[in-house]
């Protein structure tokens, strides 16, 4: 049986929010959730960073789907998950709901892997829940905040309140992919459906998950936060990220036993910049730590 006949695609679309607009007490079941590969093979979850969405990892996922069931979940807010005013967009809140996905799809255990944002996310569900996660990957995600690399005196200005829902609006595609070029060091396109999903981004869930993700790195570095966790972790990092150090992920030694790859020449997104490397990366880690098979 090759890949074409083994991999499955299923595809959940979110549920409307509730009358007021407003996230449900259940706001996982807002999110839109992609799986590809066999249905009973191991569980990889791969969760995207901040202003993006899952279809960031459509590069390596053709070369993951054909040994795991590869699971990628739109955030609350992004890509093609709703983004109701007044949810919570913090880290811990995103951890929780990636969690309650996978209590829906049956999954007992999974491998996590987390790109930029997203590996804070994944560390969030490895703090509430760490016997679900048998292997946690942070893909050049800044272990703490002073890590970020200035981005110049206009980078925060989509953060304020009037002129930043003011500058939200006038985004064209090309705008967006300026905004987007120090995201990788190499000559690749950014994709016009990741494009997309941050075309349709609202603004309130933007300037609010940039938010949490900056309190949840002040609150506690993530080499902090796994230390204790016992959890088998790979690091992998481009040595030539613009937007976080690349040095600084020799913080993660202080995780016991953890593991740093530093891919040479690669910017900040080895999905779409090395997507071989990152995906042979991430198999040989998940085979040295196999979750369970999915819930009867």
């Amino acid at each position: 049986m090759d890949n074409n006949q083994r991999a499955r695609v299923r595809r959940r679309t979110p549920h409307a929010a509730g009358p007021d607009g407003r996230a449900r007490a259940a706001d996982s079941e807002l999110l839109h959730v992609v799986e590809d590969g066999p249905a009973d093979a191991p569980a990889l979850v791969l969760v995207h960073g901040s202003a993006a969405s899952g279809r960031s990892w459509d590069a390596p996922v053709p070369l993951l789907a054909g040994s795991h069931r590869v699971i990628r979940i739109d955030l609350l807010g992004h890509g093609r998950s709703a983004g109701p005013a007044g949810a919570d967009y913090g880290i811990a809140a995103q951890g929780r709901r990636v969690g309650e996905v996978l209590d829906r799809l049956g999954v007992r255990q999974a491998v996590v892997a987390g790109h930029s944002t997203g590996g804070s996310v994944a560390t969030a569900l490895a703090e509430q829940r760490p016997g679900t996660v048998t292997g946690l990957v942070l893909v050049n995600s800044g272990p703490r905040l002073d890590a970020f690399l200035p981005q110049g005196p206009a980078a925060g200005l989509p953060l304020l309140p009037v002129v930043g829902r003011l500058l939200w609006g006038l985004r064209t595609d090309s705008l967006i992919r300026k905004a987007a070029a120090t995201a990788v060091t190499r000559d690749v396109e950014i994709p016009q459906a990741v494009v997309d999903d941050v075309s349709r981004m609202p603004h309130h869930v933007f300037a609010a998950a940039q938010r949490g993700a900056a309190d949840y790195l002040q609150e506690r570095p993530l080499p902090d936060r796994l230390a204790g966790l016992g959890i088998p972790l790979l690091v992998i990092f481009g040595d030539s990220d613009r937007r976080w150090r690349s040095s600084s992920a020799a913080d993660y030694r202080a995780v016991p036993g953890a593991t740093i790859e530093l891919l040479p020449g690669v910017g900040h997104s080895p999905p779409l910049e090395d997507p071989q490397r990152t995906a042979e990366l991430l198999l040989a880690f998940a085979a040295a730590h196999p979750p369970g098979r999915p819930a009867d």
